[in-house]
């Protein structure tokens, strides 16, 4: 499986998670901003702007009970692989 990383460079990957939503299910309940304003914040219409990058270990609870209030269960947290901070492409 190919993972990203040229030849000689080591792994040191880890494992991070990051915010997700699914925009055709999202009705701009705002919820998710609500309950996790250090990540999400709303359009002129309410709908959620998720911030770029991986969730802060301190906000993974916050997190998670943002993702399981969602009305229509347009938002998950999904674990992704990273490199030194970045996600792997």
């Amino acid at each position: 499986m190919f993972d990203g990383l040229g030849a000689g460079e080591s792994g040191g990957g880890v494992m991070g998670e990051t915010l997700q939503i699914d925009r055709i299910r999202c009705d701009g309940h705002g919820l998710c901003a609500e309950l996790l304003p250090e990540m999400v914040s709303l359009d002129d219409w309410g709908y959620p702007i998720i911030k770029a990058g991986t969730v802060p270990a301190s906000l993974i609870e916050h997190a998670r009970r943002a993702a399981d209030s969602c009305p229509v269960l347009a938002l998950r947290l999904a674990r992704i692989a990273t490199v030194v901070g970045r996600p792997i492409a």
